[in-house]
């Protein structure tokens, strides 16, 4: 393992520039939805419908997401999913709607639910009324950005298909393990995450030569990482 030094250029992240090709964002939700960790939610059952959308007796409910307090809202790369707060007999919260992309529209049924936004790897959690009447809620996901890359020792650049970063949680468990948020990422692209301190571990070429490095994500800018 090398102790390696880091580049850091932290910029303002506008949403519609962090957004990444809406079918890969898609692809990347829809396929680890049984991995996330959604706040709030331990365990939940898919719907057996595929309906993107619940029809109910309830007003219409309009949920938008910003990754800052009084950002813009998110076009695209959205996952919604709405829970009923109480567990079925199995356990688990059931989901009774879902939608991706933007802006969504639910028709719900009078009552409580839970509701989750995931954007990538960051996601926020809310509890919403439903009512008789129509009305708009919005989720702040306090995320941001973070572009990875490595330079050799003498600044010469590495080719990207002998580079890979692991991403892990910033606090270490008691037993000095990290959570894993995202493995084998490619350089230079962008992960969206929560804001807080990752650990970020990074491999390089045949020999495995690994380098790790502590790196805050802010809200609402996009970190870009450069690792020596």
């Amino acid at each position: 393992m090398f102790e390696g030094t880091l580049r850091l250029v932290v910029v303002w992240l506008v949403a519609a520039l962090f957004a990444v090709p809406v079918s890969f964002a898609l692809a990347q939700n829809a396929n680890e939805v049984d991995k996330l960790k959604l706040p709030g939610i331990s365990s939940y059952a898919t719907p057996k419908s595929e309906r993107s959308l619940a029809l109910g007796s309830g007003g219409a409910i309009t949920l938008s997401a910003q990754l800052t307090d009084k950002g813009a809202d998110i076009t695209r790369g959205i996952v919604w999913r709405v829970f009923r707060p109480e567990p079925a007999s199995d356990g688990k919260l059931p989901m009774v709607a879902s939608a991706h992309g933007g802006t969504a529209v639910f028709q719900l049924d009078p009552g409580s639910y839970l509701v989750h936004a995931s954007y990538g790897r960051a996601g926020a959690t809310k509890r919403i009324t439903v009512g008789k009447d129509a009305k708009r809620e919005s989720l702040v996901l306090d995320a941001g950005g973070l572009k990875l890359d490595a330079v050799t020792s003498g600044g010469a650049h590495i080719p990207p298909k002998k580079l890979r970063f692991s991403i892990y949680e910033g606090q270490a468990e008691a037993n000095g393990d990290r959570a894993l948020i995202a493995p084998d990422v490619e350089p230079n692209s962008v992960v969206r995450l929560n804001a807080g301190t990752y650990h970020v571990v990074s491999t390089y070429g045949a020999v495995n030569a690994v380098i790790r490095s502590d790196i805050r994500v802010e809200a609402g800018k996009l970190t870009e990482a450069t690792v020596e």
